[in-house]
């Protein structure tokens, strides 16, 4: 049994981000829509969330207005701890 990608990463300290993209529409550059994004990502460089918006700015036409992010680390050191034993329910 192996473990999942998702886990595997917050092991390596990847934490669940989330961003709210309030970005113009294009054709009503008065009017503002919102976008929200999740995925896991590094604090405080957020790599991850850094190249998603580098993508929005190259390829689609909505300009950004504001980004929120939220971050979490799911797994934190202290909650993580080895046992010794093995315990057998029947």
């Amino acid at each position: 049994m192996q473990a999942s990608p998702e886990f595997r990463k917050q092991m390596e300290g990847y934490g669940l981000t989330t961003a709210e993209i309030v970005y113009r529409l294009p054709d009503h550059p008065v009017l503002l829509q919102s976008y929200l994004w999740q995925d896991y990502d590094l604090f405080p460089d957020f790599p991850v969330l850094k190249g998603f918006l580098d993508f929005w700015i190259r390829t689609l036409d909505g300009p950004l207005f504001k980004v929120t992010v939220g971050h979490c680390r799911l797994i934190k050191p202290a909650e993580l701890r080895a046992l010794d034993g093995e315990f057998r329910l029947h």
